[in-house]
């Protein structure tokens, strides 16, 4: 039962974005449930341009048939245009030919014969995503690549872990990655792709890119990271294809100028920046460990248990604390991580109940929101991008069957929890770390709700996923990988109230596939009796 999936680790990358920006966070409005309508309506839209294909064939063969009819008619008039035209009925069709007929064929090379599908365009253009949307792809791509660990070529070839479809990026795509990260002043991200388009082409592959357009991209990106000697090797290349090119010769003298510049520079005071800048990298490196944590852990690597630790979690069969329900029907359950505690459910959910949570769900997916710690409302954050939807146990038996089976295993109240809070994660989609409870400069966090802090977390995992999606703690060094039909529990807080801050964890972004979870929020009214306080306040 402890076998965990282990992402395999393509290459190291230099540098890591901290945050997702406003384009992901547009774009991941686009999730899987919205996006499988976008491909409905392409494949709807192709059909439409099949059929204004077939009309403009049958156009042109008519318009085929009016110029071999009309060919032979003129060649032979030509030949003896008088003796033709001696004949009176030759004499009328030629007139009625020039002033009618021809007018006629005019108007049928003319019509319009894409009525239908320009109308269902027009239509169907406004669900199409925008410009905006089209970043945020680009950037949801450069976060699975730093995330993941993959370099360009890995992630160009498609050669990603667990895909059913593969699919490759061409060098015009990976020139528009690298430009939309150009755009953004992310010239690391600028030179991968860039060099990634400039590799592809130089192997061969027919593409509308340009060698010059890439170097004049690449050759900034990588003088604006301070490697002034590539930047000329670069330039100059450029300058082979395109002599005349203003910019590149501009900046050819200017990088000559820079170099010259630095020739002319104390070699003592050379090392002593270069000592500076390798203390800042450092320092930068430093920055953010818990970042830097968080990935590793979604890459499946990080902390590992010692063995004696790991001697102590089992599997068992549990009854709920001898609940009539589960006394005969024992479910399996099996310890994930000591401390905190994560325990996981297995086979707690049917596919059945499943499909049917996510029915209910799927209508009212929107934006998923945060508690804001200090209006002590619901909001829209950058770190949190997946769509929610929360259900009732009075709006359908199965979510009621759901609360009731987490109020058996868990011993707590359920009336006082939250609604089955249902989410999904479509590629790119993560949640950065954060607490489930509410900390102490966070005193209106859940005020309005008048049931007191969150106490314990049930999660749900209603799909597998093919690469990524972990839920990991990085306080702890935990990793926990979806499996669908399981569950895992924790306390967000101790007996005493106080709130356990190793419990702090976060959602992997998705790097391939789907990835559906329900999670239940149970607060401390009406635990009293259920969890009570210990004798020790340091418990």
């Amino acid at each position: 039962m402890k076998e965990k999936v282990k992402l395999e680790v393509i290459s190291s990358n230099l540098l890591s974005h901290f945050f997702v920006s406003p384009c992901l966070t547009k774009l991941l409005t686009y999730f899987l449930g919205h996006m499988t309508d976008l491909i409905n309506t392409e494949k709807d839209l192709v059909v439409s341009l099949k059929d204004y294909i077939k009309a403009e064939e049958s156009k042109l063969e008519q318009i085929k048939k009016w110029a071999e009819k009309l060919d032979q008619l003129t060649d032979t008039a030509t030949k003896d245009p008088e003796g033709f035209l001696g004949h009176p009925v030759n004499a009328f069709k030629l007139m009625k030919r020039l002033n009618t007929e021809w007018g006629e064929l005019e108007n049928l090379v003319l019509k319009d014969m894409s009525d239908g599908f320009i109308s269902n365009m027009t239509i169907q253009r406004q669900f199409f995503p925008n410009d905006e949307d089209q970043t945020g792809a680009a950037k949801a791509l450069l976060r699975l690549q730093d995330t993941y660990n993959l370099d360009t070529d890995t992630l160009s070839r498609g050669n990603l872990p667990g895909v059913k479809h593969k699919s490759f990026l061409t060098a015009e795509d990976c020139f528009e990655l690298g430009k939309i990260a150009y755009t953004e002043a992310d010239y690391y991200h600028t030179e991968l792709w860039m060099e990634q388009a400039l590799k592809q082409l130089d192997e061969g592959e027919v593409s509308s890119a340009d060698k010059v357009y890439i170097l004049d991209y690449l050759s900034y990106a990588v003088y604006q990271q301070g490697d002034l000697s590539k930047a000329v090797m670069l330039t100059k290349r450029l300058l082979e294809l395109d002599p005349e090119h203003q910019r590149a010769n501009g900046n050819m003298k200017y990088f000559e100028y820079i170099m010259a510049k630095e020739k002319e520079a104390n070699k003592s005071s050379t090392e002593s920046e270069d000592q500076a800048e390798k203390e800042t990298e450092v320092k930068k490196k430093d920055y953010l460990p818990e970042r830097r944590k968080y990935e590793m852990l979604c890459r499946g690597e990080g902390l590992k248990m010692t063995p004696r630790r790991q001697k102590r979690l089992f599997c068992r069969y549990y009854d709920g604390n001898r609940n009539p329900r589960y006394i005969l029907g024992p479910v399996k359950q099996e310890d994930e991580w000591d401390k905190p505690r994560i325990v996981r459910f297995l086979d707690i959910i049917s596919d059945e109940e499943i499909e049917t949570v996510k029915e209910l769900a799927k209508p009212r997916l929107s934006r998923a929101t945060v508690h804001d710690p200090e209006t002590g409302k619901l909001t829209t954050a950058h770190y949190r991008v997946s769509k929610s939807a929360w259900l009732s146990g009075y709006e359908s038996p199965v979510v009621s069957r759901i609360n009731t089976r987490i109020q058996d295993l868990t011993g707590l109240d359920v009336s006082t929890a939250e609604e089955l809070q249902v989410a999904n994660y479509g590629v790119g989609g993560q949640y950065e770390p954060h607490f489930d409870f509410a900390r102490k400069d966070e005193p209106d966090a859940f005020k309005e709700l008048g049931t007191g802090n969150r106490i314990a977390t049930w999660l749900f995992y209603m799909s597998d996923v093919s690469a990524g999606g972990a839920t990991v703690f990085p306080e702890v060094g935990a990793s926990v990988w979806p499996k669908k039909g399981t569950a895992v529990f924790w306390y967000n807080l101790f007996p005493s109230g106080e709130g356990d801050y190793s419990t702090r964890h976060a959602a992997c972004p998705v790097l391939v596939g789907n990835k559906w979870v329900s999670n239940k929020w149970l607060h401390e009214r009406g635990q009293e009796f259920r969890r009570p306080c210990t004798l020790s306040e340091l418990e």
